[in-house]
């Protein structure tokens, strides 16, 4: 899709540096235009409340907010096993972590995916080994904005973009320390 911005923030309270609200606002003063509301362990209710919060976060920037799941938005970011929504919404990525994965995200029409891990990180256990520039490099495919996350650093971002990545998907450094996006943004160019 043409305007999606190269830095995509996730969210994750247990990591943020305050307030999960407030460490979001300081990321988008810093020049983050598009955020994933995860947080799916939260209750209905009060997942739509903090959307709303963070919505109302990214509206004076014309920022994006999707929401990790199968529904409840119009943009959505769904796990590599999560069904196509239909009605489908305006916008969809999807979590890879094989060849297999993303050539069904292709196939579904997704308008981004992020593929992990590209480098170690605890928050992606189980998932197998890291990717590194040389895996992304393999399974990055034509036509497919592909998201780099999984333990990739402000100075990981160059090998990341030289192996084909359309930009990064950043989590723990951005909620431990919202001024990072800003160092994100300067490698990414």
């Amino acid at each position: 899709m043409t305007g999606l911005p190269r830095l995509l923030v996730l969210t994750d309270r247990t990591q943020a540096a305050g307030p999960l609200v407030s460490t979001v606002a300081a990321a988008v003063d810093a020049g983050a235009r598009a955020v994933v509301l995860r947080e799916k362990d939260l209750p209905d209710a009060e997942r739509d409340e903090l959307a709303a919060e963070l919505a109302a976060v990214l509206a004076p920037v014309g920022g994006l907010l999707v929401r990790a799941g199968p529904a409840g938005a119009p943009a959505v970011h769904l796990a590599a096993a999560d069904p196509l929504p239909d009605p489908r919404p305006d916008l969809v990525g999807r979590s890879c972590h094989s060849a297999a994965e993303l050539a069904r995200a292709q196939a579904e029409g997704c308008d981004w995916v992020m593929l992990s891990p590209v480098y170690p990180t605890s928050s992606k256990p189980g998932y197998g080994p890291a990717l590194g520039p040389a895996g992304l490099a393999a399974l990055v495919r034509p036509g497919l904005p592909t998201f780099a996350l999984g333990g990739v650093q402000p100075h990981d971002v160059a090998a990341c973009r030289a192996a084909g990545a359309y930009g990064v998907a950043v989590m723990g450094p951005v909620m431990r320390d919202p001024r990072l996006v800003a160092a994100y943004l300067a490698a990414l160019g």
